[in-house]
């Protein structure tokens, strides 16, 4: 799998298409030039009639402090700040190039780690923020008891998270309970809301709602806030396995931080032509 070159003046943008646990993206390898993504071209892209359309966009970058840096950008066009998923799909893109086992990974999170052990893809996705103003919220209030219906908690990973407790996640309105608290003012970036049924002390059944996209079938740093979360409520062990709906994950809160271990696909390589992109 060959690293994509520059971007050429007659015949379009090449880019690839990955999902994990169902939870899709486009992806760039802009290294060796400059930055190609913008608000404008990942809302055309990430429109699913018109476009391509995925959950988000992850654009690979030189870094001058790790080995690779990554940006991320929802389909409504805004950034997200972390994308557990995406990371793990650039990751296992890097590690079939040859040559190594472990990469380090700048985002607006941090250096991130991944590791390829025994053919699957681990990422550190690093320690929860639990400051309300890390996460953030509007104000300084109990973060593990947040003052809404259903007692959620608040969870920063890169991305705020409201993670709520459930009886049966299949029985939950995601669409229209995560439209609304993710716009909800004790949220001054929006949030992602995911809704949590524990099965059992290592394993839980997560559904998500994402800022900026929408339901999803898998959400890497939901899953993440969501393992933190039930740590902190006492529901379950420090090690999990998670079911989504595209999936499963499995979740270990170390003392390095939250790594996450799951599948990775890719799916296709293409070409957005020279009409598309004038058109945006």
């Amino acid at each position: 799998m060959r690293a994509m070159s520059a971007l050429p003046t007659d015949t379009g943008l090449p880019f690839m298409k990955w999902h994990g646990a169902g939870n899709d993206f486009v992806i760039f390898d802009s290294r060796g030039r400059e930055a190609v993504t913008s608000e404008a071209l990942a809302r055309a892209l990430g429109d699913r009639h018109r476009g391509v359309g995925f959950d988000q966009l992850a654009e690979i970058r030189d870094s001058d402090a790790a080995d690779i840096d990554l940006d991320f950008w929802n389909s409504d066009g805004s950034r997200a700040g972390a994308c557990g998923n995406a990371t793990r799909c650039v990751a296992r893109y890097l590690f079939d190039e040859g040559g190594r086992d472990r990469l380090t990974i700048r985002t607006t999170r941090g250096v991130l780690e991944a590791r390829l052990v025994d053919g699957e893809v681990h990422v550190n996705m690093g320690q929860p923020q639990t400051a309300w103003d890390e996460i953030p919220l509007a104000g300084d209030v109990d973060r593990l008891h947040l003052p809404l219906e259903g007692d959620p908690v608040g969870v920063g990973m890169g991305n705020p998270h409201a993670v709520f407790f459930v009886e049966d996640a299949e029985a939950i309105d995601v669409a229209g309970r995560g439209r609304e608290v993710e716009t909800d003012p004790l949220f001054p970036e929006r949030t992602n809301v995911e809704f949590a049924q524990v099965r059992g002390r290592d394993e839980i059944r997560m559904r998500v709602w994402e800022r900026g996209t929408g339901i999803t079938l898998a959400c890497g740093s939901g899953a993440c806030a969501t393992a933190v979360a039930a740590v902190e409520r006492g529901l379950t062990d420090r090690t999990v396995r998670m079911e989504v709906d595209g999936g499963w994950l499995t979740l270990d809160w170390r003392e390095d931080g939250v790594w996450m271990t799951g599948p990775t696909a890719h799916v296709f390589d293409a070409t957005l032509t020279r009409a598309f992109l004038e058109s945006v």
